[in-house]
C-alpha cells in the first residue's frame, strides 16, 4: 500500500486497495471506532466550518468524501469496514438528548453501525445517557475542545459513574491539536480517571499533540485505550509530528488498546492513506491485525477473527 496525503484515487481503486491490505493482514475486515454521521443540519455546519478554515483548524481542510449519507455508509462498506460510529456531539446544552434519538434512528437503520450516544454537562444528562443506554447505545462521544467544558464538571460526575459501571467505551477528544481549549489536555482527563478509575476511556486522535502525557495514562490506566485518527499521516505529521524515537516502542506494548480510527468522511486525504500511515511505523503485521481489527472487535463483543 503506497498512497500518500495528496493522492486523489478512484473509490473503486480505493476500495480495492484497503481490501487488498485486509486481505494480506488475514483480517475479514477493519474495525473504524471514530467515523462520523450525524444529522444533515448539523453535519453540513460542521462542513461549513472546515471550508472556512475556522479558529480549531487555522487551515485548509478539504472534505475528500462530501458525499450523501448513503453513499457514506456504501463507500465504508466498499471499503471493507465492518463496524463504524456515528460520531456525533453538541456544542451547547440543549442538544445531546436529540441528537441521540438521531442516532438510535440511524443505528436501528445501519446495522453495522456500533450505535452511538453523546452528553453535555447540563442536569438531564444522566436520565438520557441512561435512556441511551437501555435503547442499546454500544459507545459514547465526547468533544471537551468544541464543548469547552471540563469533563470534571460537577454536572458529569453521576454520567462518569454509569457509564463506568456499564462498561460503556466513550471515544474523547480531549487533546489540545489541533488548538487548545480551556479544558483540553491531559490534566483534566488525569483528575477524570483519578476519581473514575473503571472508565473505558478512548482517546481520540492518540491525545495530539500530547501524545507522551496520553500514553501515559494509557500505561497507567488499563482500560484507557487510543485511537489512530489522523495519527501518522503525512497531513498530521507537520503539524504535530509523533515522538518516534520514544514513542514507537510504547505503541508497541500497548498494542491491545491501540484501535484504528479514521475521521471519515471529514479527511483531507483519502481513507487508504491513514493505513499507509500505520503501516510505515514498522511495528508488523501482529500490530496491525490488533490494532485495525481485533482490538475493536474484542472491545464491542464483534466476532473474533477466524
Amino acid at each position: 500500500m503506497a498512497t500518500t496525503a495528496t493522492e486523489h484515487r478512484h473509490p473503486g481503486g480505493e476500495a480495492e486497495e484497503i481490501r487488498r491490505f485486509a486481505r494480506r493482514l488475514g483480517i475479514p475486515g477493519l474495525v473504524d471506532v471514530h467515523t462520523h454521521f450525524m444529522p444533515r443540519n448539523v453535519l453540513d455546519k460542521v462542513w461549513a466550518y472546515f471550508d472556512s478554515a475556522g479558529p480549531l483548524t487555522g487551515q485548509e481542510w478539504p472534505i475528500t468524501y462530501r458525499e450523501e449519507e448513503d453513499r457514506r455508509v456504501e463507500l465504508l462498506r466498499e471499503f471493507g469496514v465492518l463496524a463504524f460510529t456515528s460520531m456525533l456531539y453538541p456544542h451547547k446544552a440543549g442538544m445531546a438528548a436529540w441528537l441521540d434519538d438521531w442516532a438510535a434512528g440511524f443505528a436501528a437503520r445501519v446495522p453495522d453501525c456500533l450505535h452511538t450516544a453523546t452528553f453535555f454537562p447540563e442536569p438531564g444528562a444522566p436520565a438520557y445517557v441512561r435512556r441511551a443506554l437501555e435503547r442499546g447505545a454500544r459507545v459514547f462521544k465526547v468533544h471537551v475542545q468544541v464543548g469547552g467544558f471540563d469533563p470534571n464538571d460537577p454536572l458529569l460526575d453521576e454520567v462518569w459513574g454509569i457509564l463506568a459501571e456499564a462498561g460503556t467505551p466513550v471515544v474523547i477528544h480531549c487533546g489540545s491539536g489541533p488548538a487548545p481549549g480551556p479544558y483540553t489536555g491531559p490534566g483534566p482527563i488525569g483528575r477524570l480517571l483519578a476519581r473514575h478509575p473503571r472508565l473505558a476511556l478512548v482517546v481520540a486522535h492518540m491525545g495530539m499533540p500530547e501524545y507522551d502525557d496520553f500514553l501515559d495514562l494509557a500505561e497507567r490506566h488499563e482500560r484507557v485505550h487510543l485511537d489512530t485518527t489522523m495519527a501518522f499521516t503525512d497531513f498530521s505529521e507537520r503539524l504535530a509530528p509523533f515522538p518516534a524515537a520514544t514513542g514507537l516502542k510504547r505503541l508497541d506494548a500497548l498494542r491491545e488498546r491501540i484501535l484504528l480510527g479514521s475521521d471519515f468522511p471529514n479527511i483531507p486525504y483519502p481513507y487508504a492513506h491513514q493505513l499507509h500511515a500505520l503501516e510505515r511505523l514498522g511495528l508488523g503485521d501482529d500490530w496491525l491485525r490488533a490494532v485495525c481489527h481485533d482490538n475493536g472487535a474484542r472491545l464491542f463483543g464483534l466476532p473474533p477473527r477466524g
